[in-house]
C-alpha cells in the first residue's frame, strides 16, 4: 500500500468513526431530542453521494468510508423519523 491510500485509508477510518459515539449513544437511549434531521439528512446524502463517486472511479478508501458514514448517518435519521 503507498502513502497516499494510506492517508485515504487513514482519513476514511477517521471519518467513519467519528459518528460512532453518537450512533452507540442513540442506540442505547432512543433518545434523539437534541439532533437535527435536516442536517443528517443533509449529510447522509453528501456521504452517499461521496459512496457513488467513489464506486465510479473504484476508490477504495473513499468506498469504504463513505459507507460506514453513509450507514451511521441513515441509522440516526432512521431513529430520529422513529423516537423524535
Amino acid at each position: 500500500m503507498d502513502l497516499v491510500n494510506s492517508i485515504g485509508f487513514l482519513a476514511a477510518l477517521l471519518s467513519a468513526v467519528s459518528m460512532a459515539p453518537q450512533v452507540v449513544k442513540v442506540y442505547r437511549t432512543k433518545k434523539t431530542d437534541d439532533l437535527s434531521l435536516w442536517a443528517f439528512a443533509v449529510l447522509s446524502c453528501g456521504l452517499f453521494l461521496w459512496l457513488v463517486y467513489g464506486l465510479l472511479i473504484q476508490a477504495m478508501p473513499i468506498i469504504m468510508g463513505n459507507a460506514v458514514g453513509f450507514g451511521f448517518s441513515l441509522y440516526i435519521v432512521i431513529m430520529k423519523t422513529r423516537h423524535g
